[in-house]
């Protein structure tokens, strides 16, 4: 059993089953991986990917077992070159984020401009999705960190620590009726057709939530995962909008009135994780410090130690966190 082998099942199982695009990604020729995880599979004895023909159709009960335990050993090499990175050269590699559009465009450009002013060797690269996406993305290595907010349920296998509270802002045209009310209640905004995030996206669940607890069904008249799209929507009059305050520009949006909604839907929790195991370099210890300045490299080494979600809650119960 070669390293390499359990590289090119990895890598095709999350190809889609498709060696030709496996072989590109990896500048290899296609006959060439197949062929050995063919040898890999006699070796084991055991069809790790299912065939009609030439074409690899699904992955095996046995494979998916066998993958697993190959990420795992994938991540344990790339932790080895992590290690000696750090000690070889410690201000150079790469950083790698997954996250949603509001995080990518509000909260992360201020603390990723200073970041790559103090570490301008290591490249950085952002990836955009949905929490699924994100979730999936850390915990199988494409990224290093996964900073969200919703479906929390999704990130089991990544060690996740409290950054900031954050809440909502009601935005309409300045023509809009609700524009004369500083602070509207719930029942005067479900009487409008609302604009708002794309349920699983950014904090949408609590808003979801406040509206079930006061038996309101409100009318969704358009979602989006942008929050720069929804303003362009309330512009249009298609609805009212409500996004997160950290997307408010003062100066792009004096078009429209911002009415704080803080007391009509509970604050929101934005957190960033790393996968279990994982080698932290410095930088990115100072990464995390920078966006969370309450996550000291002490009380995410203590993070990386606990056993469950318990665990880490306990941790952080007594930590205060900034309001965005």
């Amino acid at each position: 059993m070669k390293l390499q082998q359990l590289r090119y099942i990895w890598e095709v199982a999350h190809h889609d089953l498709n060696v030709s695009a496996t072989a590109q990604v990896l500048y290899t020729s296609q006959p060439g991986i197949s062929k050995q995880i063919r040898l890999l599979e006699d070796e084991l004895g055991v069809e790790i990917f299912a065939r009609s023909g030439k074409h690899l159709t699904r992955i095996t009960p046995a494979g998916e077992a066998i993958l697993q335990v190959a990420g795992e050993i994938l991540r344990k090499v790339e932790s080895i070159k992590q290690v000696a990175q750090e000690f070889s050269d410690e201000a150079k590699g790469s950083l790698s984020i997954a996250t949603t559009h509001t995080q990518a465009r509000y909260a992360l450009p201020g603390v990723i401009e200073k970041f790559m002013l103090q570490y301008p060797d290591v490249s950085l690269h952002m990836h955009q999705g949905t929490p699924m996406q994100i979730a999936e993305m850390a915990a199988n290595g494409t990224t290093d960190f996964a900073i969200a907010t919703e479906a929390m349920e999704l990130f089991g296998d990544l060690i996740m620590m409290p950054c900031y509270r954050w809440n909502r802002s009601i935005l309409v045209p300045r023509t809009h009726p609700l524009a004369q009310h500083p602070r509207p209640t719930l029942e005067q905004v479900a009487a409008y057709p609302l604009v708002t995030y794309v349920f699983g996206f950014t904090g949408r669940s609590k808003l979801d939530d406040a509206f079930k607890s006061r038996g309101l069904t409100p009318r969704i008249a358009f979602t989006a995962a942008d929050s720069d799209v929804i303003k362009t929507y309330v512009r249009l009059g298609v609805g009212v909008g409500i996004v997160a305050s950290m997307a408010l520009d003062k100066d792009l949006d004096d078009d429209l009135v911002a009415l704080d909604a803080s007391h009509l839907f509970a604050s929101s929790v934005t957190k960033i994780g790393f996968r279990k195991g994982t080698f932290l370099r410095g930088y990115m210890f100072d990464f995390i410090a920078a966006f969370a300045p309450h996550l000291t490299r002490d009380l995410v080494e203590r993070a990386a130690q606990c056993h469950n979600k318990q665990e880490i809650e306990e941790l952080f119960a007594g930590v205060t966190l900034p309001q965005h």
